[in-house]
This record gives C-alpha cells, structure tokens and sequence, in this order.
C-alpha cells in the first residue's frame, strides 16, 4: 500500500474513488475511452499536491485493468485489445512520456508524495529468491548493492519501495513476462502452421509487431500498443544516438553543461536496468558477474530454466535501439579502432556493472544479459517449444552480430505512427557491411561470433528432427552472417589462433594489438558460461569444453567444421524424406550451407571423417548417419552409449529428477559390470587349465547331496549372467532404466501401491467388522 504523510480534501478523495470506480468497471472501447478522458481531466484539474489521491487509489487500478493482471487469462486487459485506431491512440496519449499522466507522474515524484510496495512474486526469479533467502533476510544491502541502480535501500529488508514512476514501468516490463508465461500455459505445446515461414518472423520485417502487411484502412502502418509505448519510453528515457541533447554520459566533468540533470542520467540507467532484469536476466541462475557475488559473499542454487517464450520482438525492440549507441559511437568516432567507448575493460572494473555513466555505449552493459539468455534460450530449449519463439530469439543474436547493418527504419516507422516526424538515426556513411573500423566491436563481444555458434550448432542437432526446413534455415543464416566478409573471418580465425597459442606476443604489432583482448575473452568465457556443467539428459556436444575452451576453429571431432559436416549429412537424410514442392528449396539451402562451410574453413566442404572410410549414401536413414562419434581411444563402432537414448533431453512425459536419479544409477551399474568396454573380439593366445585332484570324493548323506544341488543351481545362474555380460558388452548393449521415470509407468506402480493399501484397510475393516 502507499505511504500516505497527510489528508486532503474529501472532494479529491471522493472523485479519486469515483475514478477508481469507473476504471474497474470500464471493458467496452467506449467505457475505456470515457475513463481515459476523466482521468486527463482529473489531471489536468488538479495540482501534484492534491492529485495523491488518484495515485493512491485510482493508479493502481488503472495498471491492473491496463495490463489486465486482474484477469488470470488477460483477456480484458486494454493494452491488449484490438482496438480501432481512435482507441488505441487515446490510450497511447494518455500513456505517452508526453502525456498528461507521465507529467503528474514527475511532478508528484518530485515531491516524494506517494511510495508503493512491489509484490515480491512479480520481481524476476532471482530477486525474488535472494529477497525471500533466510541468510539474507535481516540485511537488504546485498541487493543494492548488486545492482544500485535498480534497487534502492529500503526501510523494510523484505520489501522493494518505489516512488510512482518506477512502480509503473516494473509493471510495464512484468507485462510482457506474464503474458508469455499465461500463454505458454494454456498451450503447452504449440505447433507451427503449415505454411510457417521462418523469414516471416525474422527478416521480411525489421520487427514482427508491425509490418507492411498490417495497415489501418487509410493505408498507414499499425502495430500493437506496447511496441508503440516501448519504443516511445525508449526515445524519452534513454539517451542513444542523441547524445548532445542531454550530455549526460561524457568522460569527464568537463563535458557536463550548466543544463545537465543527474536524474535523467539515473531514469536511463533505470529504464535499462529494469527491462534487462526482467526480460534476459529474471530466472538466470547465475544472473550477475562472478566476481561481483563473490566478493558480496551472494550465491544462486543452479537450474536449468529456458528464459519466459515470447519475449523475441520486444527484445529485439530493446536490444535494436540500445545498439543506436553503438553506431553513434562509431559515428562520433569516425571509425577510430581502439576507441574508449568500445573497451569493455572499463565495465569490468566497474562496480555496478549496469553502470554506464563513464561510457557513451550501452553495449557494455547488455552484453552479459544477452549473451546468457542466447545461451539458455539453445542450451534449455523444452522438446515441444514453439519454433517462432527461436527464431525471434535467433533474430535478436543476428542483429546484435550485425550492428553494421542497422539502417534505422523501424524507429521511424514508430515515430510515424506516433505521429512524429524525425531524422533517421543512423547516418548512411554508417550502413553497409562489415569494415576494420567495426573490428573493436567484434573483439569485444567474441564470444557471440565464436562460443554461442558452436552452442547453437548443438541446438540445431537436437532439434533438427522436429523441422529440418526451418532449423536448416536458422543454421543458414548464422553462417551467412559469419561469412558475409573475408575481413570478418580472418578477423575471427586470428583471434582463435592467438586464444590457443602458448606465445605470449609475436613481432608483427596486428597480433600484438589482437593479443591484449585475449584476456578479457578468457575472463567472458568463465564468467558469462558460469554455471554450466555436465548433465546427464541436456543432449549437449560440448560438455567437456563448456566454460573452457574456444572450438569453432578447432580441428578436433567436437570442433565446428566437424558437427557442421555432421548436421549437413543429417540434413540432407532428413530432406530426403520429404515431398513436394519443399524439397528441391530444402536441397537448395543445404547447398548454401555447403557453400558458406567452405568459405568459413578455408575451402573446405564436406570431407570424410578418419572415423569413417566410405561416404555415407542418401539411402542410408538418419540413424545410421548420426551414429555418436569417436570418443577417448575407442574405434567408432564400440562407441554407442554417448549420444543413445538415454541421453536424450527431459521430454515432458518423464519426471525430471527421477530421470537423473536413475541416469545415474544406470551408469554406476554400467560401470561396475563393466559394459562401457566392449568385448574383444581376439581370443587369447594363453589357455588356462584346471587340474581335476585324483582323490575320489563320496556323497555322503542328503545335506552334502543338497549342498551339491545347490552349487550346481547357482553355478548355472553365474554362468548364464555371465553368458549375458559377455553377450551385452559383444552387442554393445547398455543397463538403462530411465523408461522407469515415465509418468506413464510411474502412475502404474503409484495406483498399484494405492489399489494394495486400499485393499488391506478393507480386508482389516472386515475383519474388525466381523468380529463385532
């Protein structure tokens, strides 16, 4: 509740409760408008002073029949509605930073005149952990001090006080998350349409909010309401490529004119912070640097949580305009290399690292954020997601490798509908491909160029099944992007090449400038994989280098050229299976990607692995193609328990720690019967011989005779389990009772329990009954 200091008048209070009243009652497009119109007239009718009331009463209201929090499907939430134009852009004039709401916002902000409480179970998952932790129950400071520009100290350690402006957008940031999570749940798995085209998600439209086809009758473009506010919010609160208008981000104080606001500077870092926590961070595991929760003494429980479906296009939004900096910082550059404005050494040695005050760049500050939610959104795919969820995540990582290619118009398009009219953002001299001025850019975020591919080349293995047109596309497009120019691949290959050399300099001064970023990756690749580990059910290629080591490049069977041959074999098997006017497109793409293999590795395209000395024919099907690879010092045939069934990724009709648990009691009983080896198939040249005593032994009485029946029982059982031994390690076959966590068979052996009990208090009933 709000934090009330006195009492005004009851003819503010009264109208406040009646405007409260008409709001919670407002559904229909006309009660709407009528409540959004009394609302402007309140405001404008009213000083700060005396509109404490509506913020008290009438606020929240209007954020849960806005966000429709009040409906557990948002079916009548208003941003959400398919409003006509006159509508939806009375809600957008009311909303707007221009508005008359977002003025009396400021101006009783100003005075500290209302404070609310935000509901701990709507903060992102890991505030909410470490504010509900019991070791940190008594002290409120480790939030702050993770991340002071989100969260201020506050009087109570259990509560997050905000003033009204921050309440407003931590519900406008929730909204998307709870739509998504609402939608996910009232469809679990949700399948594509049959003329699903991966471009139609992705690159036809700058942003699939909005597009040439959804037009309003006059001809204008359209696009739903909270892309519109989202985008409005950005332009107002975070400073991008307008940097001279406010002056609040130069290096030193010396920049800083008469005019400059610190607070615009701390609702920009805000506004950033608050939409990153809730969109890439929120269920992360290891949501902050290492070092910053090291040294605060604050430690996360590790899981295996995809980030909340749904939230591609308004991230793509995000992380598109938060990219502007980066092209005005090239702009204002003019090109240089090694600029300060594109060294992330400068937030390393930060310590807020949301903090940005030093640097003109909002990348720094994204970078991480970003980064781990590609990298959850690949590693922890569920088996039934939506394939437009990945493929709008998959736009944002393009886009964000690609800063080059940013022309602007989709934040035009925006202003348009908002009807504002404003120079394109990017300069032309900017656009175009990939050029050495932009090599800062790429060193600084390698690992998006290098490690996230070869994760993302393990998701496209073990989705390639469910749709091989669209998984071969997205596969496509990465190469496309990493091929789109010989600088960029020579740039990528030398930094590879000086990551795994043992020298700590050489005599040319391009390799030694290369050099000084190879331990700042080193220090990204621990930190940003913090938390990754070998688990037995994920389906990942790369648990031996996760965390460790850099294999794109590498010539190894876990190296990039390798698993790429490997999924252009498994691609073209799958493709074979199709009919229609799909296959010769399909056909066509894996000709591309043959293509782009061999431009990316020197020229060379498919080869015969050494494990394998005949090339595989079409015929073949995809089970005899991806057979697991050579591993350790086994020949390839002997290989089989890597990449088998059991190591297949938790499907949803299987319980999730009963499926490790046995996991890991399959492997402790594989191991001591020793059917990880397999059996040798050349015969010892030593013969053992046992020598019969000469002695003659008598069968006296039926105990020895007993005794002797049963040597001879179990001397048949020993022989026929070793029998089986032999035959399962000659067969390659493995102990594997994961069937057993199957809900399925679970639920069998649950009711057979609960039908045995119940049988026994029945029997004990009549019993007790007959007696009496």
């Amino acid at each position: 509740m709000p934090s009330l200091s006195s009492s005004y008048t009851f003819d503010s209070f009264s109208k406040s409760q009646e405007l409260s009243s008409a709001i919670q009652s407002a559904n229909s497009p006309s009660q709407i408008a009528s409540a959004c119109a009394s609302i402007d007239s309140f405001l404008h009718s009213h000083s700060p002073d005396q509109s404490r009331h509506f913020f008290s009463l009438a606020f929240p209201t209007l954020i849960s029949k806005l966000f429709g929090f009040d409906d557990p499907a948002s079916a009548n939430a208003w941003i959400h509605h398919r409003h006509s134009d006159d509508l939806a852009q009375t809600l957008f004039s009311l909303l707007s930073p221009a508005g008359t709401l977002a003025a009396a916002i400021a101006a009783v902000d100003r005075l500290s005149l209302v404070k609310y409480v935000f509901p701990a179970e709507r903060l992102p998952h890991w505030t909410r952990s470490l504010l509900l932790n019991e070791n940190n129950a008594s002290d409120s400071r480790p939030l702050s001090d993770l991340c002071p520009s989100l969260f201020k100290p506050s009087p109570s350690p259990s509560q997050i006080q905000l003033n009204v402006f921050e309440y407003f957008f931590f519900w406008f940031a929730y909204y998307p998350v709870s739509k998504a999570k609402n939608d996910n749940t009232n469809a679990v798995s949700l399948k594509r349409p049959k003329k699903f085209r991966l471009e139609d998600w992705t690159w036809t439209s700058p942003f699939p909010s909005f597009s040439a086809s959804k037009r309003s009758s006059e001809g204008k473009p359209r696009c739903d309401l909270y892309t519109r506010l989202l985008g409005s919010y950005l332009r107002a609160f975070v400073p991008s490529y307008d940097l001279n208008a406010h002056q609040p981000y130069r290096s030193s104080i010396l920049h800083y004119g008469s005019g400059y606001d610190a607070s615009v500077a701390a609702r920009a870092e805000f506004v950033v912070n608050t939409l990153i926590h809730f969109w890439l961070v929120d269920n992360d595991f290891s949501p902050l640097p290492v070092n910053l929760c090291r040294n605060l003494g604050v430690s996360f429980p590790a899981a295996e949580a995809p980030p909340a479906p749904g939230l591609g296009e308004v991230v793509r939004l995000f992380v598109s305009y938060l990219n502007l900096s980066t092209v005005a910082a090239f702009r204002e550059s003019g090109g240089e290399c090694g600029s300060p404005r594109w060294r992330a050494v400068e937030v390393a040695k930060s310590k807020d690292f949301g903090s940005v005050r030093s640097l003109c760049c909002w990348n720094f500050c994204v970078q991480r954020p970003l980064y781990r939610f590609l990298l959850r959104t690949f590693l922890f795919c569920p088996m039934a997601a939506s394939v437009k969820n990945v493929s709008q995540v998959l736009s944002v990582w393009i886009g964000y490798l690609e800063p080059w290619t940013m022309n602007g118009d989709e934040f035009l398009k925006l202003d348009a509908i908002s009807g504002e009219k404003k120079d394109n953002p990017v300069a032309a001299s900017v656009r175009g491909g990939f050029s050495p001025q932009w090599r800062d850019y790429v060193l600084s975020n390698y690992l998006y160029y290098s490690s996230l591919v070869m994760h993302f080349i393990g998701f496209a293995h073990r989705f390639l099944h469910s749709d091989v047109e669209i998984i071969v596309q997205m596969v496509l497009k990465v190469l496309d992007t990493l091929t789109s120019s010989k600088e960029l691949i020579d740039l990528l290959k030398s930094v590879d090449s000086l990551f795994h050399s043992k020298q700590t300099g050489s005599g040319k001064p391009m390799l030694n400038n290369l050099y000084r970023y190879i331990p700042t990756i080193r220090e990204q690749l621990q930190d940003w994989e913090d938390g990754l580990c070998e688990t037995d059910a994920d389906g990942s290629f790369l648990h031996e280098n996760w965390n460790k080591d850099l294999r794109l490049f590498a010539d190894g069977e876990d190296g990039g050229q390798q698993l790429l041959q490997l999924f252009i074999l498994r691609a073209e098997a799958e493709v074979q299976a199709l009919s229609g006017d799909n296959l010769i497109p399909s056909l066509q793409c894996i000709d591309s990607l043959k293509a782009r293999l061999g431009s990316l590795f020197d020229g060379n395209t498919i080869m015969l692995s050494p494990i394998c000395p005949e090339p595989m024919p079409h015929q073949q099907s995809r089970d005899e193609i991806f057979k697991p690879r050579r591993a350790g010092n086994h020949a390839f045939t002997d290989v089989k328990y890597k990449g088998d069934w059991m190591r297949r990724p938790i499907s949803n009709d299987e319980i999730a720690w009963l499926a490790k648990v046995l996991i890991g009691l399959s492997d402790w009983l594989n191991e001591s019967l020793r059917l990880n080896q397999a059996e040798s198939n050349h015969v010892s040249s030593a013969v053992s011989y046992v020598e019969v005593s000469a002695d003659v032994a008598h069968i006296c009485g039926p105990s020895e005779a007993l005794k002797v029946f049963f040597y001879t029982i179990g001397s048949w059982f020993l022989f026929l389990g070793a029998a089986s031994l032999g035959f399962m390690r000659k067969c390659g076959l493995r102990v594997n009772l994961r069937m057993l966590a199957s809900k399925k068979v679970v639920m069998v052996f649950v009711l057979y329990v609960v039908f045995g009990i119940l049988k026994k208090l029945a029997r004990a009933f009549h019993d007790s009954y007959g007696r009496l």
